[in-house]
């Protein structure tokens, strides 16, 4: 539960659209909802701006379906990610009213409609990162951020880059996603003043090690004000640029 559900749940409460009973049997699922084989952390969004998120792989179809019965009674956001074509069509069928986006392999049901807050910008240095970058894109505007993308851009060519500076130095956060030896993080740090998350790719020849190169040579970029999360993990890119962005709207 957001804190706009939580605002929402109290003005019917104080409207007497709802009753004792109902308000706190609503709250008393807040703290996480135990389901055996998973417990839906349901308080996240209050206590850490994030809401629910279900890390698909490896999960079993039986527990998936758990799941998913779980979140159609959930007034909040919940999101899957890294979602299989076999998961989504197990999703889709349990909650019928939930988005796809196949691009970022996520789901999310219960969506908030709320304004967007302006200042993020996600940058790839190639096409083949926009799988990734698409996961950071597309989390971060389910959890109320206004996305500019910025694809393919990459050092090779840096050029192509230029005509987004204004965009850029505008960010309040920046995700840079990239392969190969991850020399874009470097050159998009170096022009702006705003936070750069930078998110290394496994898109690379065999000396690129799936990734291994790219998260190290991120982590020794000379810029200042870099911080770099794991390999391919646009979800944490996106979440740490929702995370900056709100502070920087006086969200608490």
């Amino acid at each position: 539960m957001s804190e706009i559900e939580l605002i929402k749940l109290l003005q019917l409460y104080k409207n007497g659209q709802i009753d004792d009973s109902e308000i706190l049997e609503t709250i008393s699922q807040l703290p996480y909802k135990d389901l055996g084989c998973a417990k839906l952390d349901t308080h996240r969004g209050l206590r850490c701006g994030v809401e629910e998120v279900i890390f698909c792989p490896g999960k079993i179809p039986e527990h998936l379906q758990s799941i998913c019965k779980a979140a159609a009674k959930m007034t909040g956001l919940c999101i899957f990610t890294r979602v299989s074509n076999d998961q989504a069509q197990l999703i889709l069928k349990e909650l019928p009213e939930a988005n796809y986006y196949k691009d970022a392999s996520i789901i999310a049901v219960n969506i908030v409609e709320q304004d967007k807050l302006e200042g993020i910008a996600i940058v790839t240095g190639g096409t083949s990162d926009i799988r990734v970058a698409e996961e950071a894109a597309v989390t971060a505007e389910l959890m109320g951020n206004r996305v500019e993308r910025i694809y393919d851009v990459g050092a090779a060519g840096i050029h192509r880059l230029f005509p987004y500076l204004d965009t850029l130095r505008n960010a309040n956060a920046i995700v840079v996603v990239a392969g190969m030896e991850g020399a874009l993080v470097t050159v998009v740090g170096g022009l702006v003043s705003a936070p750069v998350i930078a998110v290394p790719t496994s898109v690379g020849y065999g000396a690129n090690l799936g990734g291994m190169t790219t998260l190290l040579s991120m982590l020794n970029s000379c810029v200042p004000g870099v911080s770099v999360v794991n390999i391919d993990n646009g979800f944490g890119g996106g979440v740490s640029a929702h995370l900056i962005n709100r502070k920087v709207h006086g969200k608490k």
